[in-house]
């Protein structure tokens, strides 16, 4: 098992994870692990979703074993829809604490105490719809807003963006706002493909100084970001520190990545379980 699974596995009280995904299947697989895992040790999820990617994570669920109709019954596992949770959380176009905080306390009332303090998750990609909107300064407050409230409701946290990391949106500069705000960049391919086609781009590319250049990454993480993949960490280095082969990096360990992940993350992972 790797060591990001173990980490979607545990309990992390006031945790806030992002994914940053392309592939909306390897978000699926993620996700759908962080709850069952939840829910498997007797806890609840809140889930603010868009209808496609609720459809997702209910089948992710049952792959998984879980049954999602008795779940809901049950109340152990909420969904709300992202889009109207959004609008009643925003005042003028912004987050407005007041509203966020009786909004998702209310949803968090819906479950039981005793199954709340075994292990309460919840999944919100408000934050990423404010994001394909360009409405970046909203998601940030938005973020804020969310770990304003961690600090006393005792819960973790999984928020997911659609930018893909190969993409040239994917640096540092645009970025840094939501890099703080979380606690952890989950991987989007937690197999290893993703740093495997790295470092091969890299090798060919860069030839010797390429080890160099990974020894310099290793020892140069900011300050106050999240805890983030070696790969995803590498790609936003070379992008600020490296402009000029960057392109050509990146480029080629894409191409690379399909190979050796068949381009799906989830066949890669479905090879390792």
């Amino acid at each position: 098992m790797f060591a990001w699974e173990r980490l979607l596995e545990q309990s992390h009280s006031c945790g806030h994870f992002v994914q940053l995904y392309q592939d909306e299947r390897a978000l699926g697989r993620n996700v759908g692990v962080f709850f069952w895992e939840g829910l498997r040790r007797g806890g609840s999820v809140l889930a603010i979703t868009t209808p496609g990617h609720r459809k997702l994570f209910e089948q992710e669920l049952e792959r998984l074993g879980a049954n999602v109709a008795d779940l809901r019954e049950g109340g152990r596992l909420l969904f709300l829809d992202a889009q109207s949770t959004l609008a009643e959380v925003t005042l003028n176009g912004q987050p407005e604490w007041a509203r966020f905080e009786e909004t998702i306390r209310a949803a968090l009332r819906n479950f039981a105490p005793s199954t709340v303090a075994e292990d309460l998750r919840a999944y919100g990609e408000m934050v990423g719809i404010l994001w394909n909107a360009r409405q970046y300064a909203a998601a940030v407050r938005l973020e804020q807003l969310w770990n304003k409230l961690l600090e006393s409701a005792h819960f973790s946290l999984y928020c997911a963006y659609a930018i893909d990391v190969f993409g040239n949106d994917f640096q540092a500069a645009n970025l840094e706002c939501v890099l703080r705000a979380h606690t952890h960049v989950m991987p989007g391919e937690i197999g290893g493909a993703l740093e495997a086609a790295l470092h091969r781009s890299m090798n060919e590319i860069l030839g010797p100084h390429a080890d160099e250049l990974r020894a310099r990454t290793n020892g140069s993480r900011q300050p106050g970001w999240a805890i983030m993949p070696n790969a995803e960490w590498m790609i936003l280095w070379l992008r600020e520190n490296l402009p000029a082969q960057a392109d050509n990096i990146v480029r080629r360990a894409r191409d690379y990545y399909k190979q050796l992940s068949g381009i799906s993350p989830l066949r890669a992972l479905a090879d390792t379980d």
